[in-house]
């Protein structure tokens, strides 16, 4: 079982307009509304493969009730005082626009009693996900008390944040780390790649894998650089592919195989998610259409 916490999830709602015009009013031709944040874009994926999953996520007030109500992979909820936040994703002509609220403010008391409930968790997963940003109030360090009562259950922890949170994920000894490439550079204050690579692993992160958008993703082991291409000629709508990439680089860290066909799995479950007109779906014929080339069941 894969172990999914979703430090700050949302409503996400998802508006399609013919173009987006800043400072006009612009014509809503279709809403979506669903439960949203990266960590429950990747559980979505990886159930949808058929991974046993586990989501665990704060939530609070009427918002926080709705997402609960709405959830369709299995979950459990520590609760909030505060009003689950709201995140929008405007899809027309270009690149989306997502306009994402902070948060609810939280307390200390709040994450402790999420910390204790993820400890009961932990008991016999394989791994545990943490992805997405911290609400307002929470200490970045929560990450390396997360990492620790991972290691201490006997778990391996797959970090997709940022920020501070990063750097608190790296100092705890992270098992695999997965910024993008501008996270990276932000978290680490450097201007290469490889240097902010080096810069977590000084701190204790083991491998560092780094998303880089159209051009493919990495990782970056003691020894070498794993370098995978992003699949051509894909467009769509972005918003979920680094989710689906991170649910698909989880499933083959479970499943035990090669990190350069893990890499292969996670590059075509961002190129599926493309495809789909809201976060957390992947096209799973175009996800095994992706994997042929390389001769590599999905």
């Amino acid at each position: 079982m894969i172990v999914v916490v979703t430090p700050n999830p949302a409503v996400d709602v998802t508006y399609r307009v013919a173009r987006h015009e800043p400072g006009e009013t612009n014509r809503v031709l279709e809403v979506q509304r669903r439960p949203g944040g990266k960590g429950l874009n990747v559980a979505r994926v990886l159930a949808g493969l058929g991974v046993e999953v586990l989501a665990l996520l704060p939530l609070g007030g009427e918002a926080g009730r709705w997402v609960a109500g709405e959830l369709t992979v299995p979950h459990e909820v520590s609760p909030l005082a505060g009003e689950t936040r709201t995140t929008v994703t405007v899809v027309g002509e270009g690149h989306p626009t997502v306009y994402t609220e902070p948060g609810p403010q939280t307390s200390e008391a709040e994450w402790t009693a999420f910390g204790e409930l993820l400890g009961r968790r932990l008991a016999g997963a394989e791994l545990l996900v943490v992805s997405g940003s911290l609400p307002r109030g929470a200490r970045a360090e929560l990450l390396g008390d997360w990492v620790r009562a991972a290691h201490e259950a006997g778990v391996r922890v797959l970090a997709d944040v940022s920020g501070p949170a990063l750097v608190a994920a790296a100092n705890a000894g992270a098992d695999v780390v997965k910024p993008n490439i501008a996270e990276l550079l932000d978290a680490t204050s450097t201007v290469d790649e490889n240097d902010g690579v080096a810069e977590l692993k000084r701190r204790g992160a083991g491998l560092v894998v780094v998303s880089r958008g159209a051009e493919g993703i990495a990782a970056h082991t003691a020894e070498q650089v794993i370098e995978i291409p992003a699949v051509p000629g894909v467009t769509g709508n972005p918003t979920g592919a680094g989710d689906a990439a991170t649910a698909g680089l989880a499933a083959a860290l479970v499943d035990g195989v090669p990190l350069a066909q893990a890499l292969r799995r996670a590059a075509a479950l961002g190129a599926a998610a493309v495809l789909r007109p809201v976060a957390g779906e992947v096209d799973v014929e175009a996800y095994r259409r992706f994997l042929e080339p390389n001769g590599e069941p999905a």
